[in-house]
C-alpha cells in the first residue's frame, strides 16, 4: 500500500472511530509501529489528527465544537462504566461538584440515593436532578454558553467561594501527564481551575482518547488531581506511570 492510500486510510478510520491505537492501525493495515508512528506525526503536521500517548485523536477543535447533545451518544458505554465507578466514590451529605460534559451528565443516572448537596454549573445537570427529593440543588449562575448548556465566566467563578466541595467530578478535552488537564475553552478552563482550588477530591472522567491529550488551555496539574476514571482501554504505561506520579486510578468494566 503506498504511503498516501495509508494515509488516507487511517483518516477513514479515525473518522469512524474518533480515536486510534497505534497497535489496532499496525494490525489493520499490516505495517509495522514506526511506520503507523511516522504517518500520525505527518498527518498532525497537517493538522488532520492529534497525537496522544498509544495512538491518535481527531484534532480537538473538533472534539470542541460538538455539541453536548451529540457527546452524548458517543463512547456510550465507556461513559456508563466510568459514570458506575464515580457513583461508589460518593458518600451521603458531602458536597459534590458536578460538571457540563457528557460523561458526568451520564454520572446523574447512578448517583446514589442519599442526602447531597449538589453544586453545578450545568443546566442539564439540574433538569436531569430536578426531582431528586435527597439532593439539594444549587447553581453556581453566571454567563450561559448555549453550546455546553452551562454557566461561565466571573459570575460562576465568584460563586465558588461560598463553598467547601468535597468531591469534584470533572472532564475535559485531554490529560497530558507532563502538562496536566486542559480544555479547548478558555473560559470552562478558568473556571474549572477555580473549582478544583475549592475541591478536597478532584475526579477526572474520561475516557481513553482524552489520555495522552493537549488541548488550547490548561487549567490544572497532575499534582492537583486525585483520582482519574477511565475505561479498560486506557494504555497501561499511561495508566502506571499516573500512579508513580501519585494519581489512583480506576478502570470501568
Amino acid at each position: 500500500m503506498l504511503a498516501i492510500d495509508r494515509q488516507r486510510r487511517i483518516l477513514e478510520l479515525l473518522h469512524e472511530t474518533g480515536s486510534l491505537r497505534t497497535t489496532e492501525v499496525s494490525e489493520t493495515l499490516g505495517v509495522t509501529h514506526e511506520t503507523v508512528r511516522k504517518d500520525f506525526e505527518l498527518l498532525e503536521r497537517r493538522g488532520e489528527l492529534l497525537r496522544i500517548h498509544g495512538g491518535a485523536s481527531r484534532p480537538e477543535k473538533i472534539r470542541g465544537d460538538i455539541p453536548l447533545t451529540e457527546r452524548q451518544a458517543v463512547r456510550r458505554e465507556e461513559k456508563i462504566a466510568i459514570a458506575k465507578l464515580a457513583a461508589q466514590r460518593i458518600q451521603p451529605n458531602e458536597t459534590i461538584f458536578l460538571d457540563a460534559s457528557s460523561t458526568v451528565l451520564t454520572l446523574t443516572e447512578f448517583l446514589p440515593d442519599v442526602p447531597l448537596t449538589i453544586l453545578t454549573n450545568a443546566l442539564n445537570v439540574l433538569t436531569a436532578l430536578a426531582d431528586k427529593p435527597n439532593y439539594d440543588l444549587m447553581c453556581t449562575g453566571g454567563l450561559l454558553d448555549g453550546r455546553s448548556r452551562s454557566f461561565i465566566g466571573l459570575t460562576a467563578e465568584k460563586s465558588l467561594r461560598r463553598f467547601n466541595i468535597h468531591r469534584m467530578f470533572f472532564s475535559g478535552n485531554g490529560l497530558h501527564l507532563e502538562r496536566g488537564m486542559s480544555e479547548s475553552n478558555a473560559r470552562q478552563a478558568a473556571f474549572k481551575e477555580r473549582v478544583i482550588a475549592s475541591s478536597e477530591d478532584v475526579v477526572f472522567m474520561a475516557d481513553h482518547s482524552k489520555l495522552g491529550g493537549k488541548s488550547a488551555f490548561f487549567f490544572g496539574e497532575l499534582a492537583d488531581l486525585g483520582c482519574l476514571i477511565t475505561d479498560k482501554a486506557a494504555d497501561p504505561e499511561f495508566v502506571a506511570e499516573l500512579e508513580t506520579r501519585g494519581v489512583e486510578v480506576l478502570l470501568g468494566e
